[in-house]
């Protein structure tokens, strides 16, 4: 199946979308946002339902808390600020109040990664997906488009426990079909090949599908994978086509230290070992820019990953 770009859109905005569908179909469900209700797109139902919104204000660990809390009258609250915000500044929180019992509270933040643009360093956060990995019980998604985050968020409302969800400010490309079915901890094969399995989650997928189609003008069959579930991660997936590839570019919006490639790399080690290659931000901050030449100057770019798959693929025949 080739994959065609309806139309850029940014991810946010597929969250807000689903967040009102959420309010009209299902009462229990309740936003909380941290004084960025337009930032997150969580205005319309803000609107529609204002008795279930709770606007915080700049208190990140108190909205965490209140979160927490309203699971156990039953309610599905969905907390909404940056995804610097929504982790780092707030660990102490998830993990004590949220993760370790268990709470069903949807942590959807947005304004991830480099694509974050000219907010700069401070706001870039790169680390998010490995401090909600470490969390036990926590589910980790990271779709890939406007479509796909619209139905995640729709997915996580029907799924009982924790979940960090993350997604960006960028117009990106929307190429998922718009009625997928999004199911959690299932990878998509969107290409298959047999010469090297590229995995990517996020804002990559749609950068790794270009770099296919590149390596295919040279010959080379590259199989794309969206993880856009990290946690829990579909190792049957990842096995079916490393067995066939026997090397592996993982490409993401997030340090190479302790996000998807790092996820793979672990279920690869006890299982089967193979050449990798990392699309990642090396042990860096961002810096302030515009979010495709920031991704060019970190690595993040289509070129990066035909670069890498070429490289690996070397590798892979010196054996």
């Amino acid at each position: 199946m080739k994959y065609i770009d309806q139309g850029s859109k940014d991810t946010r905005s597929g969250f807000g979308a689903a967040l009102l569908e959420l309010g009209k179909s299902n009462t229990n469900v309740v936003a909380l946002c941290a004084d960025l209700t337009g930032s997150l797109k969580m205005d319309a139902f803000q609107k529609a339902f204002p008795e279930r919104f709770i606007q915080v204000g700049i208190a990140e660990a108190n909205m965490m808390g209140i979160a927490a809390g309203l699971t156990i009258g039953g309610k599905i609250p969905f907390t909404g600020t940056f995804a610097n915000f929504s982790t780092g500044r707030v660990y102490d929180q998830i993990r004590q109040s949220i993760a370790y019992s268990g709470k069903n509270v949807k942590i959807c933040a947005s304004h991830a990664g480099l694509t974050l643009g000219e907010d700069g360093a401070t706001h870039q956060i790169l680390e998010d997906i490995g401090l909600m990995r470490m969390l036990p019980g926590m589910t980790v998604i990271n779709p890939c488009d406007y479509n796909q985050t619209k139905a995640a968020t729709l997915a996580i409302a029907d799924f009982e426990g924790p979940v960090y969800l993350r997604f960006g400010r960028p117009k990106v490309a929307n190429f998922t079909p718009e009625n997928t079915r999004f199911e959690i901890g299932k990878a998509l094969l969107l290409r298959e090949g047999k010469d090297v399995t590229i995995a990517a989650t996020g804002h990559l997928v749609w950068k790794a599908l270009l770099a296919a189609e590149e390596l295919a003008k040279n010959g080379i069959e590259a199989e794309v994978i969206n993880f856009h579930t990290i946690k829990p991660l579909d190792e049957q997936a990842l096995m079916q086509s490393i067995l066939k590839t026997r090397c592996l570019v993982s490409a993401e919006e997030h340090q190479r230290n302790g996000g998807l490639g790092d996820a793979l790399a672990q279920a690869l080690a006890s299982q089967h070992p193979c050449h990798q290659e990392y699309v990642a931000v090396n042990d860096s901050f961002g810096e302030s820019g515009k979010p495709e030449e920031l991704l060019e100057k970190y690595g993040l770019s289509e070129k990066s990953i035909y670069e890498a798959s070429l490289k690996v693929i070397a590798r892979k025949n010196r054996e």
